[in-house]
């Protein structure tokens, strides 16, 4: 077999060899030819160039043309040269001896003749020519059947070796094919005998061995071997069988033994689900102390431990429930019904109980045939065996068992163990909520410390004092360190930590009215006052409960108190040591008339100054105490600006004052001498804070329905810091040179004061060192007019007033009052005649009397009249009458209910504010309180 494949690899090994040999011989020859036609190619390319640049030199005449063909010549023997040194034939030698002496001829002699006669027709060149072409593609063509003769003698010889080779392959698979059907023989047979023979003792069966065991080679070895195997088999299986039968009785001893063991493993299973859904519930209940949450961790976890396919939980005492596979509506029917049928029955007994019911259609689904449910109703039993919940719980088809109902009691106590905790944390956390809702109702910050330090408890007040954009609950719980270096970051000066540190470490050997200290922030100037005091529990130091009081305008009225005092003393002492100085000049000295006339108007005019400024005092006094009474008519501003300005140019030298007239609509409803008196203090101010002159202008506009009135300083203008606070009582501007200029702070308070009680507003703009413009703004009144008189005084308002009254010298009184106001006036004494007279011609407002002649149409029923009628309700009714039934009349629509006796102009001023304010649609209004004298 190795011989075989020796000489198979060998006689390979020589064929391949020799095809290489024949391939390498055939590239060799092919090369040779291919290098020799492209020579010849290229000589006959060049020239075939040479012919074509003689031929355009002759038609063109170009010498570069010329120059080309002959510089070619070199260019050609170089080739012819190498063409004869590959020359290998006869064939070879012949065609190059050819090249040359063409090559001789035609650049030696035809070339130089053409160049000198220039005929390119020469017939013996020509001739050449051809013979020259003919001959080297005759040549050309003989290199190609050359070429192609290689193939094909390459092909053949390749053909001759395969053929060897295959004839070598059939010959090698022929003695294999010999050589392995003799071992299949020898080897495969016995083999395929021993297989079967062991398939048939696998099998249970005898099995006999043919092999020869006297065989020399591995064979009879294993047959031996194999005779022994099956004789030990035998023994072996004989002994196994009695084993077997021995296995088989302790089988079935142990399948008894796992049946048992299978079943309490199904106990010890259900026991460790009914724990594990124990231990979720408990974990469910005790993990939250959210209510909602808990309900619906009940209600789940207790339908798994008892297999339940539906259940619900409900408070009794509160609308709260959680259900599972109930519908809304399911529901919101048992929280309906939740004190009555079975409910009810569970409140009185609050015992557990079971009842059997047939299935419902919407509970069968599919099922056609009767089905029953099981419903178990569980209590759960508050500390005081009260019924705080009902849990219900439905299974289908398998009733609830005594023990199961048992331990769903057992659960019930863990539940109400775990509603009750519940209940006791809502209302500890209500408790917070309400201490924290009453600590944040206190105006003033609150913070509870612990000893070391930490914050344990504030309210909101506290948390906006100190502007930390936080609430009570992001503050609770800072340590000492953070808390108060924050504050202390806010606070002017570096002693806040320390006074409050010192404070608190020294609290217990403090006196009680110096457990306070004062601190002023930064940003808003606000000055706190904090108190604080030690906390005990039990005779035990717990903490410091400190107060943070806001007492900015407590300190700020301290402030202008000490200045009004210091003000008020010197404006009150000027005056009067030079009233009492020239008075005890003229008691004891003789003087002259001139002398004396000159001291007494000094007395006179310091007098007048005191007079003004106790009347200041006093104009505040009934401002803040409500008692300044206006009396209020039409009033042209333009007058009364022009006599304020007017006195007040006699008075200085130095300020040009220019009033300036923008608008025609002059007229406002005011009390003349209070607009007068806060023009004549504005003016004032804007003289007396120009120590040196200037212009001063006055100027009057419209603006939005309103009377605008500016006047323009420029004198030293007013800090920006100063403006906020500048109408406030006693204020004065922090500066020197006002200081000097005197004043009570006073003066603006009460303009301010006067304005805004006439409906208007005064606002200031300045610039410091400029000068300021002080604006004051009023309505305006636009009125109709029966007449104009030449000096404006008798100036009436077209609004009709209808007098219903049955006396007639209160009627003529009033008649008379009301057109001294500037109305027209229609009196009827008939409730009835009036009536139909308003349906003719409403008018503007009335003024009613109840009680009117016999027989007639009282005040009620014409009262009752207008206000259901669509036309006349609007019209704004007086009551006028002696009946004291003010809630009847403003109950039943009057705008205003007057008791006689009352004064009559308090009637003219309520009407003519109602109409003139609110455009005769006017509003309810209580008038004041009549004055004695002066009554109807």
């Amino acid at each position: 077999m190795t011989g075989c494949i020796i000489l198979f690899i060998a006689g390979t090994g020589i064929l391949f060899y020799h095809l290489q040999s024949l391939h390498a011989e055939y590239i060799q020859h092919r090369q040779s030819i291919v290098e020799k036609q492209l020579l010849v190619d290229d000589i006959l390319d060049q020239y075939h160039s040479v012919f074509l640049n003689m031929t355009a030199y002759n038609v063109f005449n170009k010498e570069g043309l010329k120059e080309q063909a002959i510089g070619q010549e070199a260019s050609i023997r170089g080739e012819i040269e190498e063409f004869k040194s590959i020359a290998s034939t006869r064939e070879d030698r012949v065609i190059s001896s050819r090249l040359e002496r063409f090559s001789d001829y035609y650049f030696n002699d035809a070339l130089p003749s053409f160049l000198a006669s220039q005929n390119i027709s020469d017939t013996q060149i020509t001739t050449h020519v051809s013979d020259f072409r003919s001959q080297i593609k005759s040549y050309l063509g003989k290199l190609s059947e050359m070429r192609d003769d290689n193939v094909k003698d390459l092909t053949k010889e390749q053909s001759v070796l395969q053929g060897l080779f295959v004839g070598l392959v059939l010959i090698f698979l022929f003695f294999f094919l010999f050589i392995v059907r003799s071992i299949v023989k020898n080897i495969g047979r016995p083999l395929a005998e021993f297989s079967m023979a062991a398939n048939e003792i696998a099998a249970g069966r005898e099995a006999v061995i043919s092999v020869n065991e006297h065989r020399k080679d591995e064979l009879g070895v294993l047959s031996i071997a194999f005779k022994k195997m099956l004789s030990s088999v035998q023994e072996k299986e004989q002994e196994l069988m009695a084993h077997n039968e021995e296995l088989m009785a302790q089988q079935d001893e142990l399948h008894a033994q796992q049946n048992e063991l299978q079943v309490t493993l199904g106990i010890i299973r259900d026991n460790e689900r009914k724990l594990t859904r124990r231990n979720e519930l408990i974990n469910g209940i005790s993990s939250t102390l959210d209510k909602s949450e808990v309900l619906k961790s009940i209600v789940f976890n207790m339908s798994n431990i008892i297999s339940a396919d539906r259940g619900m939980i409900a408070l009794v005492h509160e609308d709260a429930s959680s259900s599972f596979g109930i519908s809304d509506n399911g529901v919101q029917q048992f929280r309906d019904n939740i004190h009555s049928g079975l409910n009810f029955r569970l409140l009185q007994e609050k015992k557990a109980f079971t009842i059997r019911r047939e299935q419902l259609d919407a509970e069968k689904g599919y099922h056609e045939n009767t089905n029953y449910s099981y419903d178990l109703y569980l209590p759960v039993l508050s500390t005081f065996q009260e019924v705080d919940a009902i849990m219900v719980y439905s299974r289908y088809g398998t009733s609830f068992t005594d023990q199961e109902v048992e331990e769903c009691e057992t659960l019930a106590k863990q539940i109400a163990t775990s509603l009750d905790k519940i209940k006791l944390y809502e209302q500890t956390e209500g408790n917070r909520k309400l201490n924290q809702d009453i600590l944040n109702t206190i105006k003033e910050g609150i913070q509870l410390i612990d000893q070391d330090g930490k914050v344990v408890q504030v309210n909101q007040p506290f948390c906006d004092i100190f502007k930390t954009g936080s609430t009570p609950e992001q503050v609770i719980d800072l340590p000492w360190d953070k808390w108060s270096a924050e504050m202390s970051f806010q606070v002017e000066g570096d002693t806040f930590s320390r006074s409050l540190d010192e404070a608190i470490q020294h609290l217990e050997e403090a006196d009680h009215e110096q457990r306070s200290f004062i601190f002023k922030k930064k940003e808003t100037n606000q000055v706190i006052k904090v108190y604080f005091e030690a906390l005990r529990y039990r005779e035990v130091g717990f903490g410091t409960i400190l107060v943070y009081r806001d007492i900015t305008k407590e300190y700020e009225v301290d402030q202008m108190k000490s200045e009004f005092v210091s003000t008020v003393s010197h404006e009150l002492r000027t005056p009067l040591a030079s009233v009492l100085g020239f008075t005890e000049l003229m008691l004891n000295k003789p003087l002259k008339p001139e002398r004396q006339t000159k001291y007494l108007q000094t007395i006179y005019n310091e007098a007048k100054r005191l007079t003004a400024l106790i009347n200041d005092f006093l104009d505040v006094q009934k401002m803040e105490s409500g008692k300044q009474v206006y009396e209020k008519k039409y009033v042209d501003i333009l007058p009364l600006l022009q006599k304020v300005i007017e006195h007040l140019e006699i008075n200085t030298e130095h300020h040009d004052i220019q009033l300036q007239i923008e608008t025609s609509d002059l007229l406002i409803l005011g009390d003349r001498i209070k607009i007068e008196q806060a023009f004549t203090n504005l003016l004032s101010n804007s003289i007396k804070y120009s120590p040196y002159g200037g212009r001063i202008v006055v100027r009057i506009y419209s603006r939005n329905d309103m009377l605008v009135i500016d006047i323009e300083d420029e004198g030293l203008g007013i800090p920006k810091e100063s403006l906020p606070h500048l109408f406030q009582k006693f204020y004065r501007v922090d500066n020197s040179d006002r200081r000097r200029i005197g004043g009570t702070g006073l003066g603006l308070a009460i303009v301010d004061e006067i304005i805004k009680s006439h409906g208007g507003q005064v606002t200031v703009v300045s610039h410091y060192g400029k000068g300021s413009t002080f604006t004051i703004s009023l309505p305006s009144v636009t009125q109709k007019e029966a007449g104009l008189n030449h000096d404006r005084q008798s100036m009436k308002l077209s609004y009709e007033i209808m007098v219903i009254e049955d006396d007639i010298n209160l009627a003529e009184l009033l008649k008379y009052e009301l057109m001294d106001s500037g109305f027209h006036v229609n009196y009827f004494n008939s409730g009835r005649r009036a009536f139909e007279e308003l349906k003719k011609s409403p008018p503007d407002a009335i003024v009613l009397d109840i009680l009117l002649e016999e027989g007639e149409m009282d005040g009620w029923g014409i009262l009752r009249e207008l206000k259901v009628s669509a036309g006349f309700k609007e019209i704004p009714v007086f009551i006028s009458t002696a009946l004291d039934e003010r809630e009847k009349g403003l109950s039943l629509g009057a705008k205003d209910y007057l008791v006689k006796p009352y004064k009559p102009s308090q009637l003219s001023k309520v009407i003519m504010h109602t109409l003139l304010s609110n455009s005769k649609k006017g509003q309810i209004l209580i008038p004041h309180s009549c004055e004695e004298g002066d009554r109807v």
